[in-house]
């Protein structure tokens, strides 16, 4: 009886782990708006975020991804250069070039690579970025599944990354 209800036990608990990996969803409509915020905080000042280019994962877990573009026009142009929106994960990120860890961050694309800074505008990450010729919509932010992992778009450039 008692290896019955052990085995038992074990099924259930391995079917709630699969269930809740595989329930990983990129957010739209009410959903996203709920979630993103309406401003972001970045090298000393705050700056609206651009709603319509922006982008929301839920991972299986019930962690959340989030990534937008912000208005950097009150920036300085050293900043502009190499920010262009807002990551804030609850989940730990792998990039070709390294681990991200949960946190709030700002991102952008610049000479072939993708960048990410903390809050005082200091370079933690480089992940090499992608151009998809192919791509015949060009938005400004998109973020599409690839494999096990994600692609998020600024345009035709894209990284490749995987959510924990």
């Amino acid at each position: 009886m008692k290896k019955r209800f052990g085995s038992g036990l074990w099924l259930i608990v391995l079917v709630a782990l699969a269930v809740g990996h595989a329930g990983a969803q990129i957010l739209a409509g009410d959903a996203l708006k709920k979630v993103v915020p309406a401003s972001y905080f970045f090298a000393g000042q705050s700056a609206p975020v651009q709603a319509r280019n922006s982008v929301a994962l839920k991972t299986g877990a019930g962690k959340f991804v989030l990534a937008g573009l912000v208005d950097t026009s009150g920036y300085s142009t050293a900043i502009q250069e190499k920010y262009q929106g807002f990551l804030i994960t609850e989940t730990k990120l792998t990039f070709d070039g390294g681990t991200l860890e949960p946190g709030a961050y700002g991102f952008g694309f610049k000479d072939g690579k993708f960048l990410v800074m903390n809050i005082a505008s200091t370079d933690l990450l480089s992940a090499a970025s992608q151009s998809d010729e192919q791509l015949k919509h060009a938005v400004p932010l998109k973020l599409e599944k690839e494999g096990d992992g994600y692609r998020l778009y600024a345009g035709k450039k894209y990284v490749g990354f995987k959510a924990e």
